[in-house]
């Protein structure tokens, strides 16, 4: 009976969630920089891939593939972030608010606190055992986990198409049809896609719970284990297949530069030298517009234009503009901080190999 003197069960699964999460949390961390190591050793082996870049699901500009990989290292750092950022805020000790109001007993919460290795304790009892920010907090990390997963698995689905054909799944990552000898379907990225719903109901569950509890407890409250835990399984367990499948994702490389060099893609290159010349960009810009509507109604790619063809819309055009259509060239060119340009990537790959050899 003393074993429960000076605390309430209000306290005490305030505290043991708070426990329960420190261990969980470092186990994602982990996770998630175990994936960040399977990108960029991906995007290292494939360094000089270049690929068409998208924008509304359309070929936009030549990039290199490994600078769109190190665009999901970029989230999963901030995901790691805010995963601890929640973790600074949560590790506080509720220990001793008791139901609500403290308690008569002079215990040394801060003592209790130190040895369960919480950084404080809380300062207001109604608050400490009410408080369920640090849950929500945690599962809007953990959707915005799922969001970033879910947008690598569209992009792998898509390069998987026939029509895209810019890369190869190992077979344990992949089913065939019930009906159909011949398919071999994405499973995994799409099964990731799919749970991404899962994570963003347990966020919007917890939310909806909160939102008209007084204060202090209210039974409600019982409610944060299932979507909490259910969040944590479903991120692991995507995390856990996820590592594997892109270490055997085989990229095909030729397919990939084939469409990288299709010239439309480098008409934003025409329209910047002609800027480079001084001409302001709008004018460039509906120059270059026109040039391209002109060469597809007669069936003629920009990079085949004659001079003259080309002068008759954009007048300032030189021979260095039939030059320009090149997806190597352009590329390169791109050389400024956080650009595509292959000096910049590879200074980006040996950040990422030194910081997660850190981590």
């Amino acid at each position: 009976a003393r074993l429960h003197t000076a605390r309430s069960r209000n306290d005490q699964i305030a505290t043991d969630i708070r426990l329960y999460l420190r261990d969980e949390l470092e186990q994602l961390h982990e996770m998630l920089t175990n994936l960040q190591r399977a990108l960029v050793e991906l995007a290292d082996a494939n360094s000089d891939v270049i690929m068409p870049g998208f924008t509304h699901l359309q070929h936009a500009q030549p990039i290199l593939f490994a600078h769109h990989l190190l665009a999901y290292v970029e989230m999963l750092e901030r995901d790691k972030g805010r995963l601890k950022d929640a973790l600074k805020r949560m590790n506080v000790c509720p220990l001793g608010s008791g139901a609500l109001a403290g308690s008569t007993f002079p215990v040394d919460r801060r003592f209790c606190a130190e040895r369960l290795g919480f950084a404080d304790i809380t300062y207001n009892s109604i608050d400490a055992v009410s408080d369920r920010d640090f849950i929500i907090e945690i599962l809007s990390a953990l959707s915005l986990i799922m969001v970033h997963l879910s947008r690598f698995s569209e992009d792998i689905i898509f390069w998987k198409t026939q029509e895209c054909d810019f890369i190869e799944l190992g077979e344990a990552f992949c089913t065939g049809s019930s009906i159909m000898p011949q398919k071999k379907n994405p499973d995994v990225a799409e099964l990731t896609r799919g749970k991404s719903g899962r994570v963003f109901g347990s966020l919007m569950a917890l939310l909806t719970v909160m939102k008209g509890l007084p204060l202090s407890y209210n039974r409600d409250l019982q409610e944060d284990k299932e979507s909490l835990f259910d969040a944590l399984e479903t991120v692991r367990l995507v995390l856990f297949a996820y590592v594997p499948m892109v270490r055997s994702i085989m990229v095909k490389r030729e397919n990939m530069f084939k469409a990288a060099s299709e010239p439309s893609l480098m008409a934003t290159d025409l329209a910047e030298w002609l800027v480079k010349q001084g001409v302001p960009f709008r004018t460039a810009h509906k120059r270059v517009g026109r040039l391209v509507a002109w060469c597809e109604k007669h069936g003629i790619p920009l990079n085949e234009l004659t001079l003259e063809q080309m002068q008759e819309t954009v007048p300032e055009a030189t021979a260095a503009c039939l030059e320009l259509f090149d997806p190597v060239k352009s590329v390169q060119a791109r050389n400024i901080p956080g650009g595509t340009a292959p000096a910049q990537v590879e200074e980006r790959l040996s950040f990422w190999k030194g910081h997660l050899a850190h981590s």
